[in-house]
């Protein structure tokens, strides 16, 4: 199982320097370990306050225990605390195509940003089967299309919540806004945006 995981961290008045970069140092060993592991898939940083210190990752493991173990393990667990969202796969997650077109390689777009998006569907009362039909497989190939681009990398269901969440890549908030209003249920979605920072410990960072 996959997992989306909010990390918010509130270290405590008075705390050294010292124990503040010690315990982040081991955070970033564990990271690794994690990551080698196959527990730490991806680790990004969404909009901060300032002073504000949170996290957003996406973790496997093969329940919510093993997910607890893995995230109690965490240095920086002692300051944390996690909201935990499980999820499930989506029918158009590139990552169930065994076979896709790959995106082109491109110096910009190595460098493009990611935005997760949460998308909410309401099919509009009446609405004829056909229709749904139509354009739910339209959907579905205009999802390929886009992974093969490589703006579409992760499709999810959010489990319980009746809400799907989506992993992009565009240059920034604008192109991604055209790309998402090209998704023909896009008349049908209610959306959130997230945009993504790196973060030092993020696998992708540390594989490069």
């Amino acid at each position: 199982m996959e997992f989306l995981v909010e990390m918010t961290t509130r270290v405590p008045e008075r705390t050294p320097a010292e124990a503040v970069d010690d315990i982040r140092t081991r955070e970033a060993a564990r990271s690794c370990e994690l990551a080698a592991q196959g527990h730490l898939l991806r680790l990004w940083r969404p909009p901060l306050q300032p002073g504000e210190w949170r996290t957003l990752g996406l973790f496997a493991a093969a329940d919510g225990g093993q997910l607890e173990e893995v995230l109690g393990s965490m240095p920086l667990r002692v300051w944390r605390s996690d909201e935990v969202i499980p999820l499930g796969p989506h029918p158009n997650d590139p990552a169930r195509q065994t076979e896709r077109p790959q995106a082109p390689a491109s110096r910009d777009r190595d460098i493009a940003a990611e935005f997760l998006t949460t998308f909410t569907l309401a099919v509009p009362e009446g609405t004829p089967a056909q229709t749904v039909e139509d354009k739910t497989a339209g959907e579905g190939r205009r999802v390929r299309e886009l992974a093969g681009q490589g703006h579409v990398l992760r499709l999810w269901t959010m489990r319980g919540l009746g809400r799907a969440l989506g992993l992009w890549r565009a240059q920034d908030a604008a192109e991604l806004q055209t790309i998402l209003e090209s998704l023909p249920l896009s008349d049908w979605i209610t959306l959130e945006t997230t945009p993504l920072t790196l973060h030092p410990n993020d696998p992708a960072i540390i594989s490069m």
